[in-house]
C-alpha cells in the first residue's frame, strides 16, 4: 500500500472512532475527517504531479497534524475546526513557499534585510505585545493573536545562512554574534526563555559544524550557563518551572500540577490507551497546547506516543537528508536550520512534559493547536520542500554520471 493509502486510513479510524464513541453522534465529525482527507490527497497529488522534490515530507507533517486535529477537536470541537481551517490555510502557505523561494533568485545576498526584518518584527512586539504565561511575546489585533517569534525563527536561520554563506560581510565573528546574542537578549527581555533556549541551540549547532574555531565555541557555551543562571535569578516564572520540574511532588496542587498532572495521564494510559475519548485529559491546564502529547498517550497509549516520536524522527533524517546531499552552503545551511529548529523544539516540548526537562511554552510541531506556530511551521517546510527539489534534481546528475 502506498503512504497516501496509510494515511487515508489512520484518518478514517480516527475519524470513525471520534464518531462512534461521541455521545450524542455527530455526523459532522465525518464531514471534518473528509475534508481533510480530501485536502491531503489533493496536495499530495499535486506534489506527485508537479515533480516538486520529497514527497514524503508533506505526507509525514499531514499525519502529524491529522493527530494534532483529532485530538484538538475530541478535547474542544470549536478549536478542533479551527485547526482545519487553519491546516488549509497552512496547505497554501506551504506551496507559495515553495514557489516563491524557487522564483526568487539570491536568498544568500540579503543578509542586513533579515537582520532588520527580525528586530523591526521584536520592536512591534514590545510596543503591541500582550503578557501569556509570563512572556510577552503574542500581539493582538482584534480577535486574532500571533507570535512573532514564530516567524523571527526562520528569519534567523536565513540570516544565518548567509553569513556562513558571505562571512566576509561582516569584518569578522564578532560582528556576527553580535547580532546573535541580540536575537537572545530580545527573546530573553520578552521574557521568553523557552524561545531563546531554542534560538541558541540551533545557533550553537550551526556554529560548531560551519565555524573552525573551537575556542570561540567554548566561550559561547560559557556564555550559555550564565544566561541560563540569569533567567533563572531575574524571572520568576523560569524558577517556577524550574522547580517545578526539580521537586513537582513536593507541590502537586501548585507549581508542580501540570508536570504530574501530564505524568498521571501517560502512566494511566498504559501502552495501548483509554480509548479516544475515554480518557480525562481535561485535568491537564494548556492540554491543547503544551501538553497535548500526554493526552495522545493517555487515550492512544505509550505505543502511539513511541510512533509520534518515530514519525518526528523519520522526519529529521529526511531534512538531514536534503541538508547532506546539497552542494550550495547556503542552501544547506537554510536545510540544516529548519530542521534543527523542528528537532529541537521536538525534543523539548515531549522533554518537558515527561518530566527530562525544565517546561517550556514551546508548542509540539504540527499536533499543537495554534494558528501561528502551525503556519510558520508549514512556512518552513515550503521552503524545505524547495529544497529538496533541488537536491533531488543534484542525486539525478550524479546518478547519470555528471
Amino acid at each position: 500500500m502506498r503512504p497516501i493509502g496509510i494515511l487515508v486510513g489512520i484518518n478514517s479510524i480516527l475519524f470513525g472512532l471520534l464518531y462512534f464513541m461521541g455521545q450524542p453522534r455527530d455526523p459532522v465529525i465525518l464531514g471534518v475527517g473528509a475534508v481533510l482527507t480530501l485536502l491531503i490527497i489533493v496536495a499530495y497529488i499535486v506534489l506527485l504531479k508537479g515533480n516538486m522534490g520529497d514527497t514524503y515530507l508533506f505526507l509525514i507533517i499531514s499525519l502529524l497534524s491529522s493527530l494534532g486535529i483529532v485530538m484538538t477537536y475530541r478535547l474542544d470541537p470549536s478549536r478542533g475546526y479551527k485547526q482545519v481551517i487553519w491546516y488549509g490555510v497552512g496547505i497554501i502557505l506551504y506551496f507559495t513557499a515553495y514557489i516563491i523561494f524557487r522564483w526568487v533568485k539570491d536568498w544568500d545576498k540579503y543578509l542586513y534585510l533579515y537582520i532588520a526584518f527580525a528586530f523591526l518584527l521584536f520592536i512591534m512586539t514590545f510596543a503591541l505585545g500582550t503578557s501569556i504565561k509570563g512572556a510577552i511575546n503574542w500581539i493582538k489585533i482584534g480577535s486574532f493573536t500571533f507570535q512573532p517569534a514564530e516567524i523571527i525563527k526562520l528569519s534567523f536561520v536565513f540570516f544565518m545562512a548567509s553569513y556562513f554563506a558571505h562571512p566576509d560581510k561582516f569584518k569578522n565573528s564578532y560582528y556576527f554574534l553580535g547580532v546573535v546574542y541580540l536575537h537572545i537578549v530580545f527573546l530573553i527581555l520578552q521574557r521568553d526563555m523557552g524561545m531563546a533556549m531554542l534560538f541558541y541551540a540551533v545557533f550553537i549547532s550551526i556554529f560548531y559544524v560551519f565555524h573552525e574555531e573551537r575556542k570561540l565555541l567554548l566561550y559561547n557555551l560559557g556564555i550559555s550557563i550564565l544566561i541560563v543562571v540569569f533567567g533563572y535569578l531575574t524571572m520568576g516564572h523560569v524558577r517556577v518551572r524550574f522547580e517545578a520540574w526539580l521537586k513537582p511532588w513536593e507541590n502537586i496542587a501548585g507549581s508542580g500540577y501540570q508536570v504530574t498532572q501530564s505524568l498521571f495521564a501517560i502512566g494511566s494510559g498504559g501502552f495501548f490507551g483509554t480509548g479516544l475519548g475515554l480518557g480525562q485529559p481535561y485535568y491537564i491546564p494548556e492540554v491543547h497546547t503544551d501538553f497535548i502529547f500526554s493526552a495522545i498517550c493517555e487515550e492512544m497509549g505509550v505505543f502511539a506516543g513511541i510512533a509520534v516520536v518515530l514519525l518526528y524522527f523519520i522526519l529529521v533524517y529526511r531534512g538531514f537528508k536534503i541538508s547532506l546531499t546539497i552542494r550550495n552552503s547556503f542552501r544547506k545551511i537554510l536545510a540544516l536550520g529548519i530542521t534543527l529548529i523542528y528537532t529541537y523544539q521536538t525534543f523539548v516540548i515531549i522533554g518537558g512534559v515527561i518530566k527530562l526537562i525544565p517546561l517550556t511554552g514551546i508548542t509540539l510541531p504540527f499536533i499543537s493547536y495554534g494558528g501561528s506556530s502551525l503556519l510558520s511551521a508549514f512556512i518552513a517546510f515550503g521552503i524545505l520542500q524547495a529544497l529538496s527539489k533541488k537536491s533531488l534534481e543534484l542525486e539525478e546528475l550524479l546518478d547519470s554520471g555528471y
